[in-house]
């Protein structure tokens, strides 16, 4: 858990958040971090048991909600939790997402669906069900976990690809379409980051492959030799949604260790 700062240094504090994906991962870590830097943060994701355990961590008035991304409604309905509960929003995250790794001649339109639903369609259904209290708030800030994958391509993961292109494009057209409202919309680009999904991946090219977990593991590492701490990822969130971030607005910020670099 992210230590807490001193009462003096709460870059957020009173800062009302939403939180998808926040049951583990990139997300649980934002939860997190948004928390100890003073948020009310609403954490949600498809596994109730999962951001229950979250929101203990995050304070006695933080919020856990069930949500699948891929429902409007369940988006909707997450929002209107947070207008009667915390009386409105001022930081979306869209952390919910998925991935697979396959040949492009092998990838299922369901496979395809199901990647675009969760990692496209999601982000669009939330912040459009979230935009209003957003733009109420004298600090809107809407920040989406793209991936190094929306600013390049890669083998093998061509719908993850495509998706994550689409939701760099969809924020750099609402930062565009919404500059004079005050809220700002940012993409936040990591390479791989130590997480569950980064595991699955790892047996994924095991079993591909024949390599052996660490051969797998140093495929993904960033040029500076290791995969990337989810509270990096964090902290830069943090950031984007503070008063020192409100400047930025329709950009990807690449988390990589240089891999993109050049």
């Amino acid at each position: 858990m992210t230590p807490m700062a001193s009462a003096d240094d709460l870059v957020l504090r009173n800062r009302r958040a939403l939180v998808t994906g926040a049951g583990r991962g990139i997300g649980k870590a934002i939860a997190l971090t948004l928390a100890a830097q003073g948020a009310r943060v609403a954490a949600a994701a498809r596994t109730l048991s999962d951001v229950e355990q979250v929101k203990e961590a995050c304070g006695a008035d933080a919020l856990a909600l069930r949500l699948d991304v891929r429902s409007e409604a369940d988006c909707s309905a997450a929002v209107d939790r947070c207008r009667q509960e915390f009386g409105g929003l001022d930081v979306l995250v869209n952390a919910a997402g998925i991935a697979s790794s396959q040949k492009f001649i092998d990838l299922s339109n369901e496979t395809w669906r199901d990647i675009f639903a969760t990692d496209l369609d999601g982000p669009m259904y939330m912040t459009r069900a979230a935009l209003p209290l957003l733009i109420e708030s004298p600090a809107g800030r809407a920040i989406s976990i793209a991936s190094k994958a929306a600013v390049g391509g890669g083998r093998y993961i061509a719908a993850y690809t495509a998706a994550k292109h689409g939701l760099l494009g969809l924020t750099r057209a609402l930062a565009a379409e919404y500059a004079g409202t005050g809220v700002t919309f940012n993409c936040i680009c990591p390479g791989y980051v130590d997480t569950e999904m980064t595991e699955r991946t790892i047996a994924n090219i095991m079993n591909r492959t024949g390599r052996t977990a660490e051969q797998a593991r140093a495929a993904l590492v960033t040029p500076q030799g290791r995969l990337i701490d989810p509270r990096e990822v964090a902290d830069v969130a943090v950031f984007l949604a503070s008063d020192a971030g409100r400047s930025i607005n329709g950009q990807a910020v690449i988390i990589d260790g240089g891999a993109t670099a050049g």
